[in-house]
């Protein structure tokens, strides 16, 4: 008959064999994982030394290689060294914030196994809110009955509505739980404000051609978990692509690499050459991020826009190709064309907004791809155009005022008398018809009497706005004329108007 122990003992050793048998299967990019931040490559701007997360994790690996070796003392029957180890230090949560394939999940791997606490995994797209609860709980009796903290990793936590994320608040305050979250999406727009007061948001960007580079050679190389058992050549260019067309992802890259190894003939001697066609086809095509909900969405279009304003022809046409290439709504595109032709330009090329608006017939008229030209063409018109932000100014100054103000009485004067009683009341008495004027400028003011000699609109001094202020000039000068008497004094109004 079995122990008990018997029976533990053999479903460790099940589950090891299990593990290893999963590890052999597992793709590259799961096999490559680095095992220590000495391994990791990249996100200098948090990890290289002397930064407070990589700060973090080597002062307690160091607290754990002493208490390690304060245990082999005392088993060697050694005079233990009485100075006091230093206290573990709790894992702040973290929010852990970039695009697929930039080692979020390695990275929180790597700091939960410095942290001296139980690491839990889960996965927000697999489950929901009533398994967080559950794994909470489970935390929290881990440290009532064990004293011992749990570091929860959440995978795509913005998967959780804003609302479901309050369930990881009281155990993030009371220190059940250190909380690791990792997100493709900008934390600022999907997570609440209270879960990201209570975290510490990293940011990881795309791996550089050079760190893939890296990536590349340590896979090849690797005669354990990666490829270096098998005979296989990277012909230098076909490195170059796969660096450059992996968009910045690892995990892109590696699983394109394996890919490209496993289909590779062999040649002379039995070694696989990987060429660049191969390689490019293994990879299938330049993964652009771009997702039309995300932030990414929002950053193009800003850069376009901006790119216009600043009259720089060739980031406008580039910022355009790559929102093209994503598949974005050429009407999204068009759209904000017209807010620059009239924000950006106005009255300094009045041409420049039926231009966009002619892209944005024409992209409704023939579609994509065909509507590409249309939207480089008003792009361009755009960027090459004289530039000015009077109009931009002069509503958002108009606006301030009608806020600051309040709704002001439309001066009698201006208002229509269509009945009796409206014109026994004084509406329309005074009004000047300008056509009766030299002209056809009238003196009158037409501002409300609270903003007489109010300006909202000053023209900027290239392109047809230095024109109209010229006109501005003139229209001022004749009404100023007019009301001291003199030449192109008024005839009389036309009662009928």
């Amino acid at each position: 008959m079995a122990k008990r122990g018997d029976s533990g003992k053999s479903a460790e050793l099940f589950a090891s064999a299990a593990q290893a048998v999963r590890a052999q299967g597992a793709p590259l990019a799961e096999r490559m994982r680095p095992r220590t931040l000495d391994e990791y490559v990249g996100q200098p701007d948090i990890l290289a030394p002397g930064k407070i997360l990589r700060r973090w994790v080597d002062e307690e690996l160091a607290r754990k290689a002493a208490e390690a070796a304060r245990a082999r003392q005392a088993e060697s029957g050694a005079s233990p060294d009485e100075a006091p180890l230093p206290r573990p230090k709790p894992l702040p949560s973290l929010i852990l914030w970039g695009p697929p394939g930039t080692g979020k999940t390695t990275l929180a791997r790597l700091v939960a196994q410095a942290a001296d606490a139980h690491f839990s995994m889960f996965s927000a797209v697999q489950s929901g809110v009533k398994e967080a609860r559950e794994v909470i709980e489970t935390a929290r009796q881990r440290l009532n009955f064990e004293g011992r903290r749990t570091v929860l990793f959440v995978d795509e936590i913005h998967r959780f509505n804003k609302a479901q994320q309050d369930a990881f608040l009281p155990a993030i305050e009371d220190g059940t739980i250190s909380l690791l979250g990792a997100t493709t999406e900008n934390p600022s727009f999907e997570l609440n404000g209270a879960l990201l007061s209570r975290c510490r948001v990293f940011v990881l960007r795309h791996f550089t051609a050079e760190e893939l580079g890296q990536l590349v050679d340590r896979a090849l190389a690797d005669p354990v978990r990666g490829l270096g058992h098998e005979q296989v050549r990277l012909e230098p260019a076909a490195r170059a692509a796969l660096c450059l067309l992996a968009g910045g992802d690892a995990r892109s890259l590696l699983n394109a690499l394996e890919l490209a190894a496993a289909v590779a003939s062999p040649g002379a001697g039995g070694v696989k050459t990987i060429t660049e066609d191969l390689a490019k086809e293994a990879l299938q095509r330049n993964t652009i991020l771009y997702d039309q909900s995300g932030e990414e969405h929002y950053n193009l279009i800003s850069a376009f826009h901006k790119s216009i304003r600043h009259s720089d022809p060739d980031a406008t046409l580039y910022y355009l190709a790559r929102m093209i290439e994503g598949g974005e709504d050429p009407l999204f595109i068009a759209r904000r064309l017209v807010r620059a032709a009239s924000e950006d330009i106005g009255l300094a090329d009045p041409q420049a907004v039926l231009q966009a608006m002619a892209a944005k017939q024409t992209v409704e008229f023939v579609g994509y791809p065909e509507c590409d030209t249309a939207l480089a063409q008003a792009a361009l018109y755009l960027a090459f155009a004289p530039k000015s932000n009077a109009v931009y100014e002069a509503m958002g100054a108009s606006r301030a005022e009608v806020k600051a103000s309040g709704p002001l009485p439309v001066p009698l004067e201006l208002r229509n008398a269509p009945t009796g009683l409206m014109k026994a009341l004084g509406y329309g008495k005074g009004y000047q018809y300008d056509h009766n004027y030299p002209y056809h400028l009238g003196p009158m003011e037409a501002l409300p009497d609270d903003l007489r000699g109010r300006t909202f609109y000053t023209p900027g001094n290239l392109g047809f706005e230095k024109e109209i202020q010229k006109r501005m000039e003139f229209f001022a000068k004749v009404r100023e004329q007019i009301r001291k008497g003199g030449e192109g004094a008024a005839a009389e109004p036309n009662p009928k108007a």
